[in-house]
């Protein structure tokens, strides 16, 4: 039987772009997006067998609910990956507090949500892998972000300790940390001519690029606890 794999922000950019490579490698894909209709339209370009459902990961009852929609119509999950989140950068000084709530609800609050509810189903299932997608502005910081790197860097040392609390049954948690400089609906409008200068790589990533970091912990039995840098390079001139 396929795995099931549910993806949380999977209507768009690196979402999105898990969702087709794992529909591609034979898995059952629930497609989950705040917008129903976006999730609808990535689910039916995967295949009939691929379904779509809406939550908002920051409300508690609308992840609990969503988890038990994804029981009824597919069984415990085998595969979870978390790529819903929003951005609000500015200087923290002018930052409004709601902004700031809103951040860390959604990038770190509703990651432990989802993982929360996911992990019934892996119990049961004697076995399962976690991803989260995080940032390198987690890891780095950076200014401007304040709060958007507070939200990823506490999603790291969120998925190295639930990496602790779960490896004795046999499910792993990791994060993969992409670059912002990837050409998703949030970049579209940076100037990549001059911004790709500072790459050591020299280009923007793609979200298929990310997806297959992601594809390689999900299946790696043996890999647990880790933070997987997708940047081109930029870590090691920030």
């Amino acid at each position: 039987m396929p795995s099931v794999c549910a993806v949380f922000g999977g209507s768009r950019g690196i979402g999105r772009a898990v969702a087709q490579l794992l529909a591609e490698k034979g898995h059952r894909v629930v497609v989950v997006a705040r917008n129903m209709e976006a999730a609808q339209a990535t689910a039916s370009a995967l295949g009939s067998e691929h379904i779509a459902l809406s939550c908002d990961v920051s409300k508690e009852q609308e992840v609990l609910k969503t988890f038990e929609k994804i029981q009824s119509h597919c069984g415990s999950i085998n595969y979870l990956v978390n790529a819903a989140g929003v951005n609000r950068d500015g200087l923290l000084l002018r930052m409004k507090t709601d902004d700031i709530v809103t951040l860390l609800h959604t990038n770190l609050l509703g990651a432990m949500l989802t993982c929360r509810s996911a992990l019934k189903g892996m119990l049961h299932n004697q076995g399962g892998a976690i991803v989260n997608i995080g940032s390198v502005v987690g890891l780095k910081g950076n200014a401007g972000q304040c709060a958007y790197s507070a939200s990823k860097a506490g999603l790291e040392g969120f998925t190295r300790s639930l990496a602790k609390e779960v490896a004795g049954r046999n499910i792993r948690v990791n994060l993969v940390a992409p670059a912002g400089f990837i050409h998703t609906d949030m970049t579209a409008e940076l100037k990549e001519e001059e911004l790709r200068k500072k790459i050591p790589l020299g280009r923007f990533g793609e979200p298929r690029e990310v997806a297959q970091a992601v594809l390689f912990l999900l299946e790696s039995l043996y890999v647990t606890g880790q933070v997987v840098v997708v940047d081109g390079g930029l870590h090691l001139v920030m």
